[in-house]
């Protein structure tokens, strides 16, 4: 049995320009697509880019609307492709409704895919192969019971980056896990991660993560994905999204190795996030997790309402890492 949640998820560019696009895929047996998440907006017209979503509605509005809340956005379409146990596959479909084979290179990649367990004790972030058929296909992210959030994020070829978004449910116990209190330091792999400010709903807040280990800077970062560090924030209960890239480029004369990485985010509300700092290091990439509360909201509750356990027996599933459920990186 499924565990039907309605999840919202957004993205947003560097210093909050909505955006990146993140959409998902299918994985096989035992893990099944929870009910359509797609939000549409009130009052609906024709499609601005000339292309309408599979499910029959035009979507006037969506524009206004932040990524990730919607299956289908300007005529491309995410649908869930049938794979074999153990790999999650998904086509994008454009407005001509064949799959998307043509995609921009953005952060080093043409598919960037993150998954979350709804309570925030999983994460993901994973790049998919695409085939000549246009099907996207990697090794199962997800890394046990509950219902996860799946994000793609794309640029059609000539296009518009897009977001694009899905349930997926794990059947099995779920146990759901407390999101940890605020913290300014956490650790992880032997590094020490500091985070300094506190971002502002509805204005830019400069981020600023800085990596140690055994005491001493960390200053010989290595790129990833064009980059010194890779944030990802999603909000406590909806798991809306916030994507951004640290300020600077490795190589550019003047953006040093760490051990500070810097981050211009706006983050859309008061509330609870979780914040995934991604960065590479003696060749292995590592992420750093934190809890934030944006404005003078108090924290939302450590499970979201509606999370409930499965009915069927666990599926044990191996964790990907770094002690949390589901966490690491292709």
């Amino acid at each position: 049995m499924n565990t039907a949640t309605k999840l919202s998820g957004f993205a947003l560019g560097l210093a909050a320009v909505f955006g990146t696009a993140y959409g998902v895929g299918h994985l096989a047996d035992p893990v099944t697509p929870a009910a359509d998440t797609r939000h549409e907006p009130a009052g609906h017209g024709s499609d601005p880019h000339g292309g309408s979503d599979s499910h029959g509605g035009d979507q006037t509005g969506a524009a206004h609307l932040p990524g990730g809340l919607l299956v289908s956005d300007r005529g491309y379409t995410m649908q869930p492709v049938d794979a074999p146990t153990g790999q999650f596959a998904f086509r994008i479909t454009g407005p001509d409704g064949a799959p998307v084979t043509g995609y921009e290179i953005a952060h080093d990649k043409r598919m960037h895919l993150i998954v979350a367990r709804r309570d925030l004790s999983g994460f993901r972030h994973v790049h998919p192969e695409l085939g000549a058929d246009g099907t996207w296909r990697v090794d199962s992210p997800l890394g046990g019971p509950g219902v996860w959030r799946a994000f793609a994020d794309f640029t059609p070829s000539g296009g518009e980056p897009l977001t694009l978004g899905v349930d997926v449910t794990v059947p099995g116990q779920l146990q759901p896990r407390p999101l940890p209190a605020p913290a300014a330091s956490t650790t992880v792999d032997g590094y020490t991660v500091t985070l300094t400010g506190t971002p502002q709903p509805g204005r830019t807040s400069q981020l600023t993560l800085t990596v140690s280990r055994d005491g001493k800077p960390v200053t010989d970062l290595e790129p990833y994905l064009g980059a010194y560090g890779h944030l990802v924030a999603l909000r406590q209960g909806d798991l809306a999204y916030l994507h951004v890239h640290p300020e600077g480029v490795p190589g550019d004369g003047r953006t040093p190795a760490g051990p500070a990485v810097s981050f211009a985010a706006e983050v859309p509300s008061a509330g609870s996030y979780r914040l995934y700092l991604d960065f590479r290091h003696g060749g292995a990439v590592h992420t750093a997790e934190f809890t934030v509360l944006a404005g003078d909201a108090p924290a939302a509750p450590a499970s979201p309402p509606g999370t409930r356990t499965t009915p069927t027996a666990p599926t044990p599933t191996a964790d990907a890492g770094h002690g949390a459920p589901g966490h690491g990186h292709n």
